[in-house]
């Protein structure tokens, strides 16, 4: 990293980052180009171990180059403001973000059942008492990322508040 000034180290720090996050883009390789997707997520921590899960379609490119090779980088941001510095003559873009690799697995049965029980709809519905379509999970894929490294970065709010 070459901004050493802004990378954040302090795990509980990148998890409290994570947290903030709404959307993960998982890179996927596809050939000559990699392939860019944008998802909803949950995730667990245990220890020092991240786990991302991830949920879509049974069918389509995404699902295809995800079973090929299990492999994938990530990205989540949090874009704070852009600071414009007047006396420098400069402009920067305040921002949190975590990036890196994982490997993919699909979950199957019961485990996928507890994803999406247990991880997914707390992180999206936890005061409320939604009931969604059981066969709808029969059509839904729930792959679990297992982050294998990342790095984070902050430039923060000049003055702390962010």
């Amino acid at each position: 990293m070459r901004r050493k000034d802004r990378e954040v180290t302090d795990f509980e720090t990148i998890v409290q980052i994570i947290d903030e996050c709404q959307i993960i883009r998982i890179g996927l390789a596809d050939g000559e180009f990699p392939y860019i997707v944008p998802l909803n997520f949950a995730y667990t921590v245990t220890g020092t171990q991240i786990e991302f899960y991830v949920h879509g379609a049974m069918a389509g490119r995404k699902y295809e180059l995800m079973n090929k090779n299990g492999k994938c980088s990530f990205e989540m941001d949090i874009p704070l403001e852009m600071d414009c510095i007047i006396e420098k003559k400069d402009v920067t873009m305040r921002y949190k973000c975590v990036m890196g690799t994982a490997l993919i697995t699909f979950l199957e049965g019961d485990e996928k059942q507890k994803a999406i029980d247990k991880i997914i709809m707390n992180r999206y519905e936890e005061t409320r008492n939604f009931e969604y379509n059981h066969n709808t999970v029969k059509r839904t894929a729930v792959a679990k990322l297992t982050v294998i490294d990342l790095t984070a970065k902050v430039n923060p709010i000049a003055g702390g508040a962010d």
